[in-house]
């Protein structure tokens, strides 16, 4: 089992940055990947970034430039910080643990960008 939190989420204006943390727990030995979700109202949870257990990352082409993932492993932590940000990008935020056997998620924060 895996257990996940994220923090900082908030309200920002148009054009500022804020820092998501996703902090991991449990059979941590076991994750392969993680991944940022998010969710707007009345759309799909979509695919944001995710990096990899050796450091590989990818990004969603909406972000690309503007946020980037990045991982603390003494502290068992998952960081995306979203710089640039705009009223699109307001959302649930979400990460995900992936094991070879199962899949985990946090309970997700709310970023908020007000124009």
């Amino acid at each position: 089992q895996v257990q996940l939190l994220e923090s900082g989420g908030g309200l920002v204006q148009v054009g500022g940055s804020l820092r998501l943390s996703c902090a991991a727990s449990g059979s941590i030995l076991r994750i392969n990947l993680m991944r940022w979700y998010r969710q707007a109202p009345g759309k799909q949870r979509e695919f944001v970034a995710l990096i990899t257990s050796g450091g590989t990352t990818n990004y969603a082409g909406s972000v690309e430039g503007r946020f980037t993932i990045s991982r603390d492993n003494a502290e068992n932590t998952v960081y995306l910080q979203m710089n640039s940000l705009k009223p699109e990008d307001t959302a649930v935020y979400s990460c995900n643990a992936v094991t070879p056997r199962d899949g985990y998620w946090g309970p997700g924060t709310q970023v908020t960008v007000s124009s």
